[in-house]
């Protein structure tokens, strides 16, 4: 018999719960949710009354049916998973799958996974909210009907195995949207204007200052002319204002800003941060990681002001209560912190450890004071013209939290620090060193990232902290938006400069547009989007999104039913299904771009089976059109004639090795050089197929053939399927298209038939793939 049973969600959080239990408890985990809506049967009877009916997975029967002997045999059993709506959901399922009883059935919830946390849960034990629940119910039956109702109109009128959701398709929306003010974006240029003068005082050393001059040249020609008028020119100092400054810190960690950071700072994704956020909070290292709160508990704030006195001074302590801006901020009573703020570094791997420094700095630095800093501001007049020129200095006089921290931002900065300027006072006279004038250029608006597209959503209301980084996993895994690298292309710009009363003008050449783990939309995404867009306005409107956001809160609170939302949704969207499957409208996923002049035949960029394709001829025409797939960061909606002509110049004859042809071209899983009927792909980012030459192509045949010299150990003449190979991991033993491990300490070199056949009868056997 047990005394006390308690559930959790994950092995990693019973592991660390049962440290601070005593004998009397006993720890099992769920392993997650135990059910599931029912994909058969969506609960919707003829009145549109919704009545969700939920089934145990395959995967999670012996689960259960382990749960439920526990249960037969336990005193009081404990629903200890996380504290959100999620989580809440999770201990009602236990509760009505196991058949518990109210009587010995106890709820508990704590913020982080510390000996004191557990006690005091443990103590003030309460039911299961319902209101939680049903929040939670409500928007898994929303999230559900718009899945599965939209999915098969994508299925018929765009293409097959499509599908789509109800926030997801909203942040495919915004990608696209920016990508599209891309496509259209006009760059113009204008000339920025530096100088460089000289500061000489009494018996000091001659110092350099920078300036700027506060307006730009929109044409070349009166940058030239003010560079001209610059050759005689006095440059006198008019006036020089010094003004204290400060900074402040940034509150703690929400989920949002622990996402957004961890990618600037330490480049992670969004769904790594919150794995590695998991891990640490089921190991006790920090409190709950899906919150949008701010505020920290007493107890933190306490051990905060008493590190920051020890560790920096009295001086750097200032204690602030930070206030939620979001509305309907409920996943959580506190932000995200080190259970134990005494610790500044803990044990783990790499990748935890960066994490949880992370999060200490920011804690830590969200209680101390703000920095302190001197900011002058000095203006130089240019005898005979009213433009000026301006330099800045800052002086850092007490750095505060900037000690510990500081928090990126997603824009590219030129600043350069602390910059101290001399003593300067009006009316002194510099000479200048160099003056020049810079053609920029405007640029596009800024793609987003991960974490770029988390605050984004995070400031329209749409989404809660649990819901980010699954939204932004998921538009990846369908194909409609890509995480990708992009080399930028090489630009000229004129500079002109004025160096000791001589002119002179050159050509300089930047690199532009490089792109570093940007979100770019897939030609499909594009589709979709255009579509549901066109059919389903209502369903990707921000405000909607938002709304129905709101409601879920308004359930949370007890304020509104959720039955009643859904069936408020639901008629008025199911008659837009209908509707559109009635529709003889069809999405046809092609672009004309005009004539091949060598054929005569039409040009089309479309969507084919494999991806995105140029074609040149009619797909029912007398001859079969000729195909060519599309270049990385090229889509249908804006590649020109001529750059669909370029891509039919594959496939390449580039030259003979051992005198056979060398081909190069690109296929179904990339681009590849074709030697003596073999296929040896190019490295990618590295090799471009439509400029590879012969001595490379010969390097990657070499390559290929070495590294398969080289992967196979043994052959046995007993049977020709059983072999020794060399893999990615090391080596295995490969048998019948089965692949089997070789045990630890063992030379596969010295592998006899035997031995592989000894190891293959004992390997566990293999579970069946999922179709």
């Amino acid at each position: 018999m047990i005394n006390n049973l308690v559930i959790v969600e994950s092995p990693a959080k019973a592991k660390t719960i049962e440290k601070f239990l005593g004998k009397d408890f006993k720890v099992k985990s769920s392993m997650g949710h135990i059910r599931d809506l029912s994909k058969e049967d969506l609960g919707i009877d003829i009145n549109n009354n919704f009545k969700p009916r939920y089934i145990v997975p395959a995967d999670k029967k012996k689960t259960v049916a382990d749960l439920k002997e526990s249960v037969k045999n336990a005193k009081t059993v404990w629903l200890a998973s996380d504290e959100d709506r999620e989580g809440e959901a999770i201990a009602w399922h236990l509760f009505e799958e196991l058949k518990l009883d109210k009587k010995n059935t106890r709820r508990i919830v704590f913020h982080e996974i510390t000996e004191e946390a557990i006690l005091n849960a443990i103590e003030n034990f309460r039911g299961i909210d319902q209101h939680l629940v049903n929040a939670q119910q409500a928007r898994r039956v929303l999230d559900r009907l718009v899945g599965f109702e939209i999915s098969p109109v994508l299925w018929r009128k765009v293409k097959p195995q499509l599908s789509a959701g109800r926030v997801q398709s909203v942040a495919v929306r915004l990608i696209v949207e920016r990508e599209r003010e891309i496509i259209g974006f006009q760059s113009t240029s204008s000339y920025k204007v530096n100088a460089l003068f000289e500061v000489h005082e009494k018996g000091k050393k001659v110092q350099q200052i920078k300036a700027e001059l506060n307006e730009r040249f929109p044409e070349k020609k009166k940058a030239q002319e003010f560079i001209e008028k610059c050759k005689n020119a006095t440059f006198t100092i008019s006036g020089v204002v010094k003004k204290p400054a400060k900074k402040s810190p940034s509150p703690p960690f929400t989920t949002s800003t622990l996402q957004q950071e961890a990618s600037r700072k330490l480049g992670y994704s969004v769904s790594q941060t919150m794995t590695v956020a998991q891990h640490l909070y089921e190991a006790g290292w920090i409190t709950y990681m899906r919150t949008d709160s701010v505020n920290l508990s007493n107890t933190a704030l306490k051990a905060a002001e008493e590190i920051i006195g020890k560790e920096f001074g009295k001086e750097y302590v200032n204690i602030r209560n930070y206030k939620t801006k979001s509305k309907g901020a409920q996943e959580a009573h506190e932000a995200i912190r080190p259970a134990y703020l005494n610790k500044a570094s803990i044990e783990g791997n790499a990748t935890e450890k960066r994490l949880y420094e992370l999060i200490w700095k920011r804690t830590v630095a969200s209680q101390m004071s703000d920095a302190r800093l001197e900011k002058t501001t000095v203006t130089i007049d240019i005898s005979g013209r009213k433009e000026q020129f301006i330099a800045e200095g800052e002086v850092m006089k007490f750095e505060g939290f900037l000690k510990v921290y500081l928090e990126s931002t997603d824009e590219e900065s030129e600043e350069e620090g602390e910059v101290r300027l001399p003593s300067l006072e009006v009316g002194l006279v510099l000479p200048y060193v160099q003056i020049s004038a810079t053609e920029k250029f405007t640029h596009y608006p800024p793609r987003y990232t991960e974490a770029s597209l988390v605050k984004k959503l995070e400031e329209l209301g749409i989404g809660r902290p649990s819901t980010y980084a699954p939204t932004i996993s998921t538009i990846q895994q369908r194909g409609y938006v890509m995480k990708e690298e992009r080399p930028g292309k090489e630009r000229n710009y004129h500079v002109i400069y004025l160096e000791k009363g001589n002119i002179k003008e050159t050509v300089n050449t930047e690199i532009t547009g490089a792109e570093k783990g940007k979100l770019f939309p897939d030609n499909i995404g594009m589709m979709v989007n255009d579509f549901l867009v066109s059919n389903f306005a209502e369903i990707l409107d921000f405000n909607f999104t938002a709304s129905v956001e709101k409601d879920f809160d308004e359930i949370a609170e007890g304020k509104a039913n959720w039955t009643d939302m859904i069936k408020q949704f639901y008629k008025p969207f199911h008659e837009k299904i209908e509707a559109s499957l009635a529709s003889k409208e069809y999405v046809k996923p092609e672009r004309a771009l005009g004539t091949d002049p060598v054929s005569g035949k039409p040009v089309f960029a479309r969507l084919a089976r494999f991806g995105a394709v140029a074609q040149i001829g009619e797909t029912n025409g007398e001859e079969k059109p000729r195909y060519a797939q599309l270049r990385k960061g090229q889509n249908i909606e804006s590649i020109s004639l001529q750059e669909a002509l370029d891509l039919f110049k594959l496939p390449r004859k580039i030259g003979l090795y051992e005198d056979k042809e060398v081909t190069v071209s690109t296929g179904r899983f990339g681009p590849y050089v074709l030697h003596d009927s073999k296929f040896y792909s190019l490295k990618k980012g590295f090799d471009d197929p439509y400029t590879i030459e012969l001595e490379r192509a010969v390097e990657i045949i070499i390559e290929k053939r070495e590294k398969d010299k080289n992967k196979t150990i043994s052959t046995f003449k007993e049977d020709a399927d059983l072999m020794v190979l060399n893999g990615r991991w090391g080596p295995y033993i490969s048998y019948k298209k089965e692949n089997y491990k070789i045990p630890k300490g063992t030379d596969p070199k010295s592998l006899h038939y035997k031995d592989c056949m000894e190891i293959i009868g004992s390997a566990p056997e293999k579970k069946k793939k999922k179709k």
